[in-house]
């Protein structure tokens, strides 16, 4: 086994407990290799639709639930810290979810992502889509999914 599996890895978290599952399973996985741990998480942007021939009126922003999604890297990060984890960072993106991960993956190029899985079924991964299938599907990375019941 090489010496440095795993130099960084990166969690995403949304609060679910699948992403708290992902989270406890990076910090272990941090703590075992000796790692860098990145927990990312990303407010998602509402979309505002209207009909393609409504008048065109202005419309007051939508609140943005970046603070929220802010304060779950926070609390993230103190759990590393307070795990005894020193090289720990966090980021906190707005936009399309699948989209901004995966641009941190590029970006920071860590050696492992974890993301937790919702266990949908498969009419609603249809509709809804899966985050964890699409990161699965297109990081450039290795990307190991939790489930809540596999957390350490």
């Amino acid at each position: 086994m090489p010496a440095q599996l795993f130099r960084r890895i990166a969690v995403a978290t949304d609060g679910s407990a699948s992403a708290k599952a992902a989270v406890a399973m990076a910090i272990a996985l941090a703590k075992t290799y000796g790692s860098e741990l990145l927990v990312l998480t990303v407010a998602p942007l509402v979309p505002v639709y209207a009909a393609p021939n409504a008048p065109l009126v202005a419309a007051p922003l939508p609140e943005s639930a970046a603070p929220r999604y802010r304060e779950l890297v926070d609390t993230a990060v103190q759990e590393a810290k307070a795990a005894g984890l020193t090289a720990v960072s966090g980021v906190c993106e707005e936009g399309v979810v699948v989209d901004e991960i995966l641009a941190q993956i590029d970006e920071r190029r860590p050696d492992l992502l974890v993301v937790g899985s919702r266990g949908l079924t498969a009419a609603k991964r249809l509709l809804l889509g899966s985050v964890s299938t699409a990161l699965v599907t297109h990081a450039a990375c290795p990307v190991l999914v939790v489930r809540p019941s596999s957390s350490p």
